[in-house]
């Protein structure tokens, strides 16, 4: 891996360094200086810099507050109990880089850069059934006296062997501080050696974001679309304020309806789809607002659609989705019945997909699933898990005849499956659409605007056509001025 900066003089790097080269480099550098705190599965990052030689350059203080008591002594006691959390990293962050400011004289090291890093970690159990997942973070500076910037992360372990977990994570945790300090100015850079001297096998990254003045340019949506993009998770998961968040901290004891699209752009059938949906899911299921998260999906795969991720274009479509305050996932799903499966990890309570009639057509297509041993049946089951619903918004027919789960047509050989589902109340008519929007569709909005032809503007929601001209999203690069 190819380095993109220097500090105090350090020779350039044309490879990708082991963890030893990484460490030593880092202890050998006069100016990094801080403090390790790391809960749960041994202090497993710090060990490296111990063992390579110089520590005492690098390493202030490193401590492992394990027995619980203690670590609430230190950092206080979390309103729900848990420790593995982002709210005890952060924490833990903010109390470690206070007492590096407390307890160390700038007069004594004018020339040093701060740094905490922290981890709190469960490992795999005893009876193996839980993996294990942990926060990792790092709070730190490029310069003496400067503010500090901060990276945080949520793993999940893929190995089935505590002592691996272990390694694993502290390989993890010299990456993040090498690559902090050596290609902060390069975040996507900085994403991808994260897997340095590690494989996908090992370890999934599914939540990362950057903060501080070093990364004010980062949109940490974009970092999110890289994770799925570098294979490092499946899917990713962010609110309207941009955020990226822990897909539990969203899914956990909820129930969960889920809109699958391009929204290039979004347009008012988009939001009639999921109005509509919306309504008839909370009134089914005598549901509460509070426990139901909406989420609006894009796949890996429509995203590169052409060939290659136009990130721009991404960040177009997110943006919008989060003017109109939606949550959003980008997954690596092109089966609905994967992001299922997804859904299903988590303790959650009832599903409901919202779909339009294509959409359903194509599930009932045999080719899709010629990859599974149990083929459709295999798909269909891990589908329809948990009283799964569809919510189906019709479509309108060449010969102008609205099409629905009642008359919609399947192959010859699917016609008894789908009878079964939907006649067994799994498939749910939206029936109060509006017909005007029928004729509304993404790919047509979005040649208007390219083209720059009127008329649009009356096919998405309310405000977001004032949106997409002062921002001038989805022109062709010919077009922008």
């Amino acid at each position: 891996m190819e380095q993109e900066i220097t500090l105090s003089g350090d020779r350039e790097i044309t490879h990708i360094p082991s963890i030893k080269d990484k460490t030593l480099r880092i202890n050998l550098n006069n100016n990094i200086y801080g403090t390790f705190a790391e809960i749960g599965a041994g202090q497993e990052t710090v060990r490296h810099f111990f063992r390579v030689g110089g520590a005492s350059k690098t390493i202030a203080k490193a401590m492992s507050a394990y027995d619980k008591d203690f670590s609430d002594a230190i950092y206080g006691i979390e309103a729900d109990g848990r420790y593995v959390t982002e709210s005890r990293l952060k924490k833990m962050l903010s109390h470690e880089k206070q007492l590096v400011e407390d307890r160390l004289n700038r007069e004594k090291h004018p020339t040093k850069m701060f740094f905490s890093y922290a981890n709190t970690v469960a490992t795999i159990d005893f009876a193996k059934k839980n993996k294990g997942h942990g926060w990792v973070g790092l709070t730190y500076q490029i310069a003496p006296d400067a503010p500090y910037n901060e990276i945080i992360l949520h793993i999940k372990f893929r190995e089935n062997d505590a002592k691996l977990q272990q390694e694993t994570l502290g390989i993890l945790g010299v990456n993040l501080i090498y690559g902090a300090y050596y290609y902060y100015n390069n975040p996507t850079k900085l994403l991808r050696s994260l897997y340095d001297n590690l494989n996908k096998d090992q370890i999934e990254i599914d939540t990362i974001n950057f903060q501080g003045p070093q990364f004010k340019e980062v949109d940490n949506r974009l970092m999110s679309l890289h994770l799925v993009s570098n294979g490092m998770t499946e899917a990713v998961i962010f609110r309207p304020n941009g955020k990226n968040v822990f897909p539990a901290d969203v899914f956990y004891n909820k129930n969960i309806l889920a809109l699958r699209g391009s929204f290039r752009p979004v347009t008012l059938v988009n939001m009639n789809m999921y109005k509509k949906s919306y309504v008839k899911f909370m009134q089914e299921n005598q549901l509460q607002e509070a426990d139901t998260e909406v989420i609006f999906e894009i796949t890996l795969s429509n995203l590169s659609a052409e060939g290659s991720i136009d990130e721009q274009d991404f960040l177009d479509r997110a943006q919008l989705l989060c003017d109109l305050g939606q949550t959003v996932l980008i997954s690596n799903f092109p089966e609905y019945y994967k992001l299922v499966e997804y859904f299903s990890q988590y303790p959650i309570k009832k599903i409901g997909l919202i779909l339009g009639v294509q959409s359903l057509i194509d599930i009932f297509e045999e080719k899709y699933y010629t990859h599974l041993s149990g083929g459709l049946l295999e798909a269909f089951g891990k589908l329809f898990y948990k009283d799964l619903k569809i919510y189906l918004y019709p479509m309108e027919g060449q010969d102008g005849e609205v099409i629905d789960s009642q008359n919609l047509k399947v192959s010859e050989n699917m016609k008894e499956l789908y009878k079964f589902f939907a006649y067994n109340n799994r498939v749910v008519d939206i029936d109060n659409y509006e017909r005007k929007n029928l004729k509304i569709f993404s790919k047509d909005v979005l040649a208007k605007i390219q083209n720059q032809e009127a008329g649009w503007e009356l096919m998405v929601p309310e405000g977001i056509a004032d949106i997409i001209k002062a921002r001038k999203l989805f022109l062709n690069k010919e077009t922008q001025v």
